[in-house]
């Protein structure tokens, strides 16, 4: 049976408290490396000539390739997107552990609409899921490096996702699995969310059905005014919590023009992401016939499900459900008003509580652990 354990942030001030005495932490330099597979079958059943991943390594790999941490990367983001655990008195410490962060397809470093050659450039190229990708950094970790096992995989969000798809289909690959602001399924309710933004971005007639010459300015504009509508909580937005990452001075019609120019990446990008998010499930992993419920029951591991209390994208609810049917499972929320970017360490408070307790998981010295 599975075994939830709500911990409030009370519960862990002692280890708050230790963190907080430490040094500023050195975030170490990642170094940048790039896995390519030939003839890569997606399971939209359309195969790549090359597929390219894009990854990060922190640390070095032991003679034993045994002192390995998956950390697959969220929505658009780089291998950069997890330095907020690593270096001295944070959870990942380098000078013992090797990270591997990897990069979505998608993204616009490893494969994507973006930098893939005709005929599957910009809105030709294939839907790739999760376990596309889960797949991918599978044949990374066993044939360019060598791994057969992980200490963990840590997400956040859409690493969060493959997080849970990497313990249902690899289910003793990973001594321990990290969810961080992310669910093992969309759910209807966060596809309207997507589908909002991806119909403010089409709208503009510059998108021309994903065959632009020119980016479509006015939709990425209104693309990100959506997106900010989900990002925080009501009462961040109440408290106006905006200006503690602001400069002084900085007023709300400013902050708001700011998201209306911060999606500068490319369009079709943006969609292959968001459609690959939608399409999340690890119910329909190949033997589980689309039973959610049966597919996290199998989950086989220790797994730390850190849902932020105010998310607006993966809501709590959606993790208290989830989180009855996985053997083992410490549900731990994130006490904090800053919604979705609280799992990824949106502020100091959250950054001490993460660290504290995915450091305290790993050891096995958590709540439950």
């Amino acid at each position: 049976m599975s075994r939830i354990v709500h911990v409030a942030f009370a519960l862990v001030v002692g280890a708050l408290s230790l963190s907080a005495q430490v040094a500023p932490a050195r975030v170490d330099h990642a170094e940048h490396r790039q896995f390519t597979i030939t003839n890569f079958r997606t399971e939209s059943g359309v195969t790549l000539p090359v597929a390219t991943v894009v990854y990060g390594t922190y640390g070095h790999l032991n003679a034993a390739r045994d002192n390995v941490v998956l950390l697959p990367s969220h929505y658009m983001a780089n291998h950069h997107g997890y330095e907020w655990l690593i270096g001295p008195g944070l959870a990942l410490d380098t000078t013992k552990l090797f990270l591997v962060a990897t990069e979505l397809f998608g993204n616009g470093f490893s494969s994507s609409p973006s930098n893939t050659a005709e005929p599957l450039h910009g809105p030709r190229f294939p839907v790739t899921t999760i376990r596309d990708n889960v797949d991918a950094v599978h044949r990374l970790l066993t044939e360019e490096l060598k791994v057969t096992h992980l200490r963990a995989v840590i997400g956040f969000s859409m690493g969060a996702q493959q997080a849970f798809q990497w313990a249902v289909s690899h289910p003793t690959f990973a001594d321990r699995i990290v969810a961080t602001s992310g669910t093992a399924k969309t759910y209807r309710h966060g596809i309207v969310r997507l589908e909002g933004q991806i119909e403010a971005l089409t709208a503009d007639p510059a998108f021309n059905n994903g065959n632009y010459t020119e980016p479509p300015t006015a939709g990425l504009a209104a693309f990100g005014m959506v997106w900010a509508g989900w990002l925080y909580s009501q009462e961040w937005w109440r408290r106006e919590l905006w200006r503690t990452s602001t400069p002084p001075g900085t007023t709300f019609e400013q902050f708001m023009h700011g998201f209306r120019r911060r999606f500068t990446a490319d369009a079709n990008n943006y969609i292959l992401q968001a459609r690959t998010w939608e399409q999340h499930d690890v119910g329909t992993t190949p033997g589980f016939n689309g039973d959610t419920e049966k597919a996290l029951r199998s989950i086989r591991v220790p797994l730390l499900y850190m849902p932020s209390a105010t998310d607006l994208y993966f809501p709590l609810a959606d993790a208290q459900y989830e989180a009855q049917f996985i053997p083992g499972v410490i549900l731990l929320p994130i006490p904090s008003l800053w919604g979705h970017p609280a799992g990824a360490a949106a502020n100091p408070q959250d950054k001490a509580f993460l660290n504290a307790a995915i450091s305290s998981f790993l050891t096995g010295t958590a709540p439950g652990g």
